[in-house]
């Protein structure tokens, strides 16, 4: 199940994603659309139309309470050109928990560009990710040109917490897990290795994209192996398999609860493959300028696409 935060004549609404062509989508005031996700038409179904009460995504995992709606079977639609799809969860409640080289591959590349990076893999690398809101599918990403001269992407996968953990274990991961979206983690290089840390560097304005849906957990359960690839321009700069990560799911999961609650609606971006601009060779590195295309791509989740600014 995709769960979407849409707007329609500019009402935020939630639903769910269905993937039939005929399928249409009502929202919350009685009115119906079909929204475009990916290649395929799909529709949305609201939140309303599902029995919730819920007029967010955040109030929605809450209402969910770690179970999923069932799907009705039809609906009525209007133009697939009257709906706008935001970032799933537009204003999250708190920062962006993020790990930081949780990929092998990433953690040579960005060692070999700063001894910054060289750090000991035997613990994760936890930080912060402040945002205003999550920059949504098809926006810009505002580069901030004046401060930053090394503009990143670092393609993500993000996990969202469905309810509260708190002491939480591996082994039970899975009922802590509303689902997965995927974060563009934006970064200014030249920010992040002045100041030895990393929440600055990451946190600029429009540095969280995030999309175009979430996918539920029971689609592909805790320890999901899903291809992550991120292009520039159409030139493929990130491939990899989340099956790479150092720390899974599980994991993190335990280790961030014991002693600090996960609230439901918590983001969590798990870390980037290799790829990215930083871990090329300094004569050739190719880092983000303005009318650049990002697209992020995962596998059963969908593309996330942002335009620099």
């Amino acid at each position: 199940m995709k769960f979407v935060t849409y707007k329609y004549n500019g009402a935020e609404c939630v639903g769910v994603l269905i993937e039939d062509e005929t399928a249409n989508v009502k929202c919350c005031k009685s009115v119906y659309h079909l929204l475009p996700v990916l290649q395929d038409e799909t529709a949305v179904i609201p939140a309303s139309e599902l029995g919730l009460k819920a007029g967010s995504m955040l109030e929605l995992i809450e209402e969910l309470d770690g179970s999923y709606p069932a799907t009705p079977t039809q609906a009525k639609s209007i133009a697939l050109s009257d709906v706008k799809l935001e970032a799933p969860i537009p204003e999250p409640r708190q920062d962006v928990i993020c790990l930081g080289l949780n990929y092998r591959d990433h953690v040579e590349e960005a060692t070999r560009a700063d001894a910054v990076f060289d750090v000991q893999r035997g613990d994760a690398v936890y930080f912060s990710k402040r945002l205003q809101r999550a920059v949504a599918p098809g926006d810009k990403i505002d580069g901030h040109f004046d401060i930053c001269d090394s503009l990143d992407y670092e393609v993500e996968l993000g996990v969202v917490i469905g309810r509260d953990a708190k002491n939480g274990k591996a082994a039970d991961a899975g009922k802590y897990i509303f689902g997965y979206t995927i974060i563009n983690d934006v970064s200014a290089r030249n920010l992040q290795t002045r100041h030895k840390q990393w929440y600055f560097g990451k946190s600029l304005d429009d540095f969280t994209p995030m999309g175009p849906c979430i996918l539920s957990a029971d689609e592909v359960g805790a320890m999901p192996e899903l291809d992550i690839r991120c292009y520039v321009n159409g030139e493929k700069r990130q491939d990899s398999n989340t099956r790479m990560m150092i720390f899974d799911i599980p994991y993190i999961i335990e280790e961030l609860s014991t002693g600090m609650t996960l609230k439901a609606g918590t983001v969590i971006a798990t870390g980037t493959p290799s790829g990215v601009a930083l871990g090329m060779a300094p004569e050739v590195q190719k880092y983000l300028k303005s009318g650049d295309v990002v697209r992020c791509e995962i596998d059963r989740i969908g593309v996330l696409e942002n335009t620099i600014a």
